[in-house]
């Protein structure tokens, strides 16, 4: 089965020290490691997932966000979700990861907290 890609694109949020990961396309075990890459390139006080692009996400992927919180966590830095569609947003959900990690319907509802 062929693979959606991936895209990450990093913007600067519009309060310094904010960062938001665009991410595009499916986040699944396959490119587990190019999000985990973005995710640890640089750490700011506040990053911000718009998962607005993302189809679908699988444990794995949600694996790479529950990582990138905790180590937020131990940095006294913060995490927060943006725009996920109804699939994504019931997997955080089940998984309990809803009650940590704050989730918005949109970036600039996150760029607000």
């Amino acid at each position: 089965m062929q693979q959606d890609p991936l895209t990450i694109e990093t913007l600067p949020g519009k309060a310094e020290g904010t960062r938001i990961l665009r991410i595009t396309g499916p986040v699944v075990l396959q490119n587990f490691f190019s999000l985990q890459s973005a995710i640890d390139h640089e750490h700011l006080p506040v990053t911000i997932f718009d998962l607005s692009g993302v189809p679908y996400m699988d444990s794995a992927g949600m694996g790479a966000i529950i990582k990138s919180y905790v180590s937020a966590q131990r940095r006294g830095q913060k995490v927060i979700a943006a725009g996920p569609n109804y699939r994504v947003l019931e997997l955080f959900k089940l998984t309990k990861v809803d009650g940590l990690i704050p989730i918005t319907e949109t970036v600039e509802q996150a760029e607000a907290l």
